[in-house]
């Protein structure tokens, strides 16, 4: 084979991606979006865990609200008091505020205090448990104790009791959601540390037919609506709900009257989903 032969090919490939290559540069030119560096500054700031405890998808996505105007750098459950302030200082905006949220457990009902219905033998996780017949429990609204949402916090704020229930340990809280969505039973909710007044109770059962199931259940018997500040709680399918938009006018005289402890005021950021020996939790 001579030189000509093997040139032509050799040429015709490199032809091609020298046209190629232009045009790659050429497009990438053209089409370059270009990105406030202050983003990049603001996000090598933040703790970078990606949580979306702020509302948004992670921590650049935040970063970059906080350039646009749309949040200010309170917002980041993770950053504490000095990150604020040095995420603040960089931009040059005021550190704002934020109302710091925590995971509350909507259940207190532990292996001591209730009942089982069949024993289930399966995979151990609340998910597999909840597929066959709702888990093993008599009460078919409460939690099933297999540490799912242990297992998906990365901030070690939640540990099992020894009665099979999750406590929240409120200051590694970040809010971040995680066991919200894990909970098979959905009974996780993010609220605000100073809303004191939480029913543990989802059952949608009433009077003795819930209580045999449960000793700490909600019965429906409208005590607590009867002592609280007209309005704040209504009895609403069998249960006693928190109308947390008159917070102002809640008080532990709400709960003075409870039979079964179903509705407790907690003091600050305090334990909730820990044993029911007393009607205020205390950490």
């Amino acid at each position: 084979m001579d030189l000509q032969t093997l040139l032509v090919p050799m040429l015709t490939v490199g032809g091609v991606g020298l046209v190629f290559g232009s045009l790659i540069a050429l497009a990438h030119r053209k089409l370059k979006v270009w990105e406030d560096p202050r983003i990049e500054a603001v996000a090598e700031l933040l703790p970078g865990s990606n949580c979306g405890a702020c509302g948004f998808a992670g921590c650049h996505s935040f970063a970059e609200g906080l350039i646009d105007g749309e949040t200010q750098p309170a917002s980041c459950t993770q950053l504490g008091p000095e990150g604020v302030d040095d995420v603040a200082g960089l931009l040059g905006v005021d550190a704002g505020t934020a109302v710091r949220r925590v995971a509350r457990l909507l259940c207190a009902g532990g292996c001591d205090v209730t009942v089982r219905s069949a024993e289930y033998r399966g995979l151990p996780t609340c998910g597999a448990a909840a597929a066959v017949a709702g888990g093993g429990k008599g009460c078919t609204w409460g939690c099933l104790g297999l540490g799912d949402c242990e297992v998906s916090c990365d901030y070690d704020a939640i540990f099992m009791n020894e009665h099979e229930i999750p406590v929240v340990i409120p200051e590694k809280c970040v809010a971040c959601n995680d066991c919200v969505e894990a909970c098979p039973k959905d009974l996780f909710t993010l609220m605000p540390v100073d809303w004191k007044l939480l029913v543990q109770c989802k059952s949608a059962l009433e009077g003795d037919e819930i209580e045999r199931l449960c000793k700490v259940a909600c019965t429906a018997c409208g005590r607590c609506a009867q002592d609280a500040a007209p309005g704040l709680i209504a009895m609403r399918d069998g249960l006693a709900v928190v109308d947390y938009g008159q917070n102002g006018l809640a008080g532990p005289e709400a709960i003075a009257r409870c039979p079964t402890g179903a509705i407790v005021w907690l003091e600050g950021a305090q334990f909730a989903g820990s044993r029911r020996a007393e009607r205020s939790v205390s950490a």
